[in-house]
């Protein structure tokens, strides 16, 4: 029985994860789980699978969690603060920990599962990004497994002959293709994006996400954001990695090589397919996702992304080409800007507009520790806010 964690349990990520692991029950337990205030569905969770270990980083919701939990025969400790998530990620008993905790709010139990020789799911994209310097060395000193839980590069470690971390151009690789859905306005006019509400760009065509998520989708941001964390991962630069538009979001990912090959994965948009295929590695298991029918999927086609609707995804592919901590300056500032959009403080082009406004405000600096890289942070969405109030007058 392998014991696993899943940081951000009541996420759509964190709910996939479970379900996986229920269609396994003499294989995987599930030692903790955690989340930051969902109180109700955190209880369903806790009487389905029986932790050992249960976080709410809100005080109150941990206290509320508590009282729900109150006529539990056996109920897990639970425990409360953005610091029990480093417990949960070094527990003994957690072998494999899913971080799926969306933001720079994950990055820290990510580096503490990585010290602690973990089998890590990443599906936090912000660990990598910010930090990919410090984790990636972690993951190297420790021992620790780091497999990636994004669809798309998913889709890119089963079209590559070799583990990340290896040297690619030895392998043949000649190019990663990362393919986008484009998102709901990949034929919106540009001049009406303006008017774009919160609502209309949470409402993927693909994808059921979480709402940051699903905004970062439609400015291609998350691309951009992938776009950085493939680099890490596969130890590869921004020029050899190539964002394609594939709407249908059948092929997930594609990997071109030296003789004119070029391999992907398809399957249906479901991330219960890379979650088992993460767990199970490098077996396979059975993940409930039904099988794809080419006969009834269609036709696929692609498309270049265009720099004029997607200026998120130029931002993300400068502050890759410049390194060090200029990616971190970028998502702070990015999840400052989506966050204010979600508000209805900013509008939908105004993000693009804040990120580049913080990015060209704060050089960037080689990566020299995490400290350095939290203050980063916390200056560049200081930075972020106050550029906001402005564009508000």
């Amino acid at each position: 029985m392998i014991g696993v964690a899943v940081l951000g349990s009541t996420g759509s990520i964190g709910v996939s994860t479970l379900d996986v692991l229920a269609r396994h029950p003499d294989r995987y337990r599930v030692v903790a789980l955690t989340a930051h205030s969902n109180v109700e569905r955190m209880a369903q969770q806790c009487r389905a699978v029986q932790p050992q270990v249960a976080v709410m980083v809100d005080a109150a919701a941990a206290a509320a969690l508590r009282v729900a939990l109150a006529d539990m025969p056996n109920p897990p400790e639970i425990l409360a603060g953005a610091a029990a998530l480093e417990t949960v990620a070094a527990l003994p008993e957690v072998e494999y920990l899913m971080a799926a905790i969306v933001g720079a709010a994950g990055l820290m139990s990510t580096l503490v599962a990585a010290r602690a020789g973990k089998r890590i799911l990443l599906a936090n994209k912000e660990a990598l990004v910010v930090a990919g310097a410090l984790l990636m060395q972690a993951v190297a000193d420790h021992g620790a497994e780091l497999l990636p839980i994004d669809s798309e590069h998913n889709a890119i470690f089963q079209c590559l002959p070799v583990q990340p971390q290896r040297d690619l151009t030895r392998a043949g690789v000649e190019k990663i293709l990362l393919t986008a859905s484009g998102g709901p306005f990949r034929h919106t006019p540009v001049a009406e994006l303006e008017a774009i509400t919160p609502d209309q760009a949470c409402a993927h065509p693909n994808w059921k996400m979480g709402r940051k998520i699903s905004v970062d989708s439609a400015t291609m941001m998350n691309k951009g954001l992938e776009l950085i964390e493939a680099c890490w991962l596969f130890a590869t630069t921004p020029d050899r990695v190539q964002v394609v538009i594939h709407p249908q979001s059948v092929i997930h990912s594609m990997v071109q090589y030296c003789d004119g090959s070029v391999l992907a994965q398809l399957g249906n948009p479901d991330m219960r397919t890379p979650i088992a295929h993460a767990l199970a590695w490098p077996e396979r298991m059975t993940s409930g996702v039904k099988p794809l029918d080419l006969f009834t999927c269609g036709n696929f086609t692609f498309e270049p992304p265009a720099p004029e609707r997607f200026p998120c995804l130029t931002l993300a592919y400068q502050a890759a080409q410049t390194g060090g901590t200029a990616p971190a300056i970028m998502n702070a500032a990015n999840e400052i800007a989506v966050a204010a959009f979600l508000a209805e403080q900013i509008g939908f082009t105004a993000i693009s507009r804040v990120v580049a406004h913080v990015l060209d405000q704060l050089p960037a600096a080689p990566v020299t520790d995490l400290d350095q890289l939290l203050a980063v942070d916390v200056a560049a969405r200081a930075r972020a806010t106050q550029f906001i109030t402005t564009l508000q007058r």
